[in-house]
């Protein structure tokens, strides 16, 4: 952001016994004194798959655990008899899990053959004995985590009414080549690929909706070979880069519209760093402000009315929003000497940003309006480039509290703050894809 400034195939099947809709007992997005007590037992396997589901259950765990929301028991306490205790309804007794303190209890059994892996997994609220969830899964071999990863997503919304982020990819920036390079990975950080080759200097990934397609920039020689930053679009689905625009200055901070119809980007070929929208199919652009400062960072609103933005017009870089057309701009931040890249929740409910404050970026989040600032990061080093997770609860960053930058994820709640990547070069400019 100072640099603008400064220049498986997975099938899930649901049980007919669950008809109604998802009950919500754990509030998402408040300030929580306490987690919820669940209890996992080993998921029932035959002796040849007890390693591979043994794995999946540990990445469930590791996902409801990482939500804040949830303190697991340890296995320790348990009294059910395993030999003789089932998975479904009337094959165990709940008392066995309400005298240990459980209010929620997760029972699965699976098995694996030499292409795929089967799953069955059942959420119990141990008090009123009433079956939440009741689910089967397949998924081939090689599909595991991601297995995981979906069952983890419908266990949080039995219980919040909320799909989780766990099946969801983050696109970031690495140097880990020596070259600044763009990357996918799982939002935990594993399976990260290199979309990009063959720039030197890559920066700013951007979502297409649909999850698809990923814009950049990158700094490339133009037709003058002289080198310019210009704005490419890579399509994951067949590995192709294609050119959206290569005006001369700056082409960056691509943003899609929730339609994906329209890119907000910072373009320079005026003479001064302005805000534009572009259609990414015909390439027409349409200037939306006009200022004597940079205007850079933008941030659509979820529901493609607005668009958070910053500026340096006031005199320092702050937090602006306008409507999509460039009307009715409005200053929402006026304290530090810095604010930089907003990120609209998907929720609509709040603005994350990163602010200059005490000698350095810190992590903040605020209402639309500008009101009821909350700060996230303190005294952990340099904290930049917030992004929501498409279900407005988590916010990917980067941060050097460790010398290199690495990308952190944490929530609204600011009860979660996990490393997500290491040794892996200097991380940064996280983007949250879609839900999928």
């Amino acid at each position: 952001m100072k640099i603008l400034f400064l220049f498986l195939a997975l099938f899930s099947t649901t049980f007919p016994a669950l008809a109604e809709e998802p009950v919500i007992r754990i509030a998402v997005g408040e300030a929580r004194t306490r987690k919820s007590i669940v209890a996992f037992p080993t998921i029932q396997s035959g002796s040849d798959a007890e390693g591979q589901i043994r794995s999946t259950r540990e990445i469930i765990m590791e996902d409801l655990a990482f939500s804040g929301l949830f303190d697991f028991l340890n296995p320790a306490a348990f009294v059910e008899d395993p030999n003789k205790a089932g998975v479904s309804p009337g094959t165990f007794k709940m008392k066995d899990w309400s005298g240990i303190g459980a209010e929620f209890v997760i029972k699965g059994k699976g098995s694996v053959n030499s292409r795929e892996a089967s799953l069955e997994i059942h959420l119990y609220a141990v008090q009123s004995g009433k079956e939440l969830l009741a689910k089967s899964y397949k998924a081939k071999n090689d599909a595991l985590r991601k297995m995981a990863h979906t069952v983890s997503n419908d266990v949080l919304l039995a219980l919040t009414g909320k799909k989780g982020p766990f099946t969801s990819k983050i696109a970031f920036v690495s140097d880990r080549t020596g070259r600044k390079e763009i990357y996918v990975m799982d939002y935990d950080g594993y399976n990260p690929i290199k979309v990009t080759s063959n720039f030197s200097h890559t920066m700013a990934p951007a979502w297409k909706p649909n999850g698809k397609q990923i814009a950049f920039t990158a700094v490339t020689a133009n037709d003058r070979n002289v080198r310019n930053h210009n704005l490419f679009l890579y399509d994951l689905s067949v590995g192709k880069t294609s050119m959206l625009s290569k005006r001369p200055g700056i082409n960056s901070g691509a943003a899609f519209s929730p339609s994906g119809r329209q890119i907000a980007l910072t373009m320079s070929f005026p003479g001064n760093s302005e805000l534009f929208l572009m259609d990414p199919d015909s390439k027409v652009v349409q200037r939306i402000t006009n200022s004597y400062g940079l205007d850079v960072d933008p941030s659509w609103s979820p529901d493609g009315k607005w668009i958070a933005f910053v500026s340096d017009r006031s005199g320092r870089p702050m937090v602006f929003k306008m409507e999509a057309s460039g009307a009715n701009v409005q200053r929402l931040t006026y304290a530090g000497h810095y604010n930089a890249t907003p990120s609209w929740s998907p929720a609509g409910n709040k603005i994350a940003f990163a602010g200059w404050d005490e000698g350095k970026f810190d992590i903040f989040i605020m209402n639309p309006d500008g009101t009821d600032i909350e700060r996230l990061t303190k005294n952990m080093g340099n904290n930049e480039d917030p992004d929501f997770a498409p279900d407005g609860y988590f916010i990917a960053y980067s941060s050097n509290r460790k010398g290199k930058k690495n990308l952190y994820i944490t929530n609204v709640d600011n009860t979660v703050h996990r490393q997500i990547t290491s040794n892996f070069g200097n991380c940064e400019a996280p983007k949250w894809g879609p839900a999928n």
